[in-house]
């Protein structure tokens, strides 16, 4: 694994970088692009992506070049030398890869692989009409309690029903005004990466504070024992077992932190730690330090799980 420079408060582009990196079935769909009519390479993010993924790869201990990439973003409005959060520049990351890339056949592939298909029903308590849209997400958004919690908590919470009243009602058809209601969701089918996003920070009367507390999470989880509940009426997914293969670390707080990053090499499945231009081998007893709970260390803000394939069957055994 190679390191990458810290430049102009970048660690938090760098972290994503390293899982993207480790996410091997996006750099196989960029090899693909040939981007042979791209106009204004330099601002052009996913073939900037394309070649810092694949200088990455190369085996020398010398950080990677990515200037060209980080400049690429500042060009598309997310700039250097700014503190961002790690799941809006992902999110804007997926975004610009899709709209940039004239191969709208790979595009969509690129979509595929992190797209969450949720069905959301909302109930008017009154005269009990349901409302369904068919939807999908590119990161899971799970809100977190402020003492302990854990991922199969924070997704058991994400997919209960929850009563709107109030100013949160919801308009409703039938009665032709905003009703009181229940609102749920559902999944449709779950992607090949799940990319899940712990909601550390809060927000209130204008102040965000992040929360340190502990969110436990496991190396392997199976969403058809963790939240089968959750499946709609027309999700016909066998194949639900992901392991855990990078992790974002925050730490510090939240008008200043620093990213950091556990990521899983695929051949050896021996977990590493990035921290900008420094990498070295980890244990799973180290990834499991970023559970939370204490303000000196930091703490998992971005957890990215494949799902189990027969090629991951046949890797070595998990750490721990």
């Amino acid at each position: 694994m190679r390191g990458l420079s810290n430049h102009q408060l970048s660690c938090c582009v760098n972290t994503l970088l390293q899982t993207l990196s480790a996410t091997w079935e996006l750099g196989e769909i960029l090899d693909k692009w040939q981007a042979s009519a791209v106009r204004d390479e330099w601002r052009n993010v996913p073939l900037q992506l394309k070649r810092v993924l694949s200088t990455m790869k190369s085996d020398t201990p010398r950080p990677a070049h990515h200037r060209a990439f980080l400049h690429s973003l500042d060009s598309n409005r997310i700039r250097l030398g700014t503190q961002h959060d790690a799941d809006e520049v992902f999110l804007s990351i997926l975004n610009l890869l899709h709209h940039q890339m004239d191969d709208k056949h790979l595009a969509l592939e690129i979509q595929n692989l992190y797209k969450i298909s949720v069905e959301t029903c909302v109930q008017c308590l009154d005269c009990c009409s349901v409302q369904t849209l068919n939807t999908y997400l590119l990161s899971l958004p799970l809100h977190v309690k402020e003492d302990h919690d854990s991922l199969e908590g924070c997704l058991t919470s994400f997919f209960e029903h929850q009563e709107l009243r109030g100013i949160d009602c919801c308009f409703c058809a039938q009665c032709e005004k905003k009703t009181p209601s229940k609102k749920g969701v559902k999944l449709r089918s779950l992607p090949p990466i799940l990319s899940v996003h712990l909601k550390r920070f809060r927000n209130s009367n204008g102040d965000t504070r992040k929360l340190d507390c502990r969110i436990t999470f496991p190396e392997t989880i199976d969403f058809s024992e963790t939240v089968k509940e959750a499946f709609s009426s027309d999700f016909n997914q066998n194949d639900c077992k992901y392991t855990l293969h990078a992790v974002v670390v925050h730490s510090g707080y939240a008008s200043f932190g620093h990213y950091t990053a556990y990521v899983r090499q695929r051949g050896s499945q021996r977990w590493y730690y990035a921290d900008d231009s420094h990498v070295h081998q980890a244990s799973w007893e180290k990834v499991q330090s970023s559970y939370g709970g204490n303000h000196s260390s930091g703490t998992a803000y971005m957890l990215m799980y494949r799902r189990d394939s027969k090629e991951a069957v046949q890797q070595p055994q998990l750490s721990g």
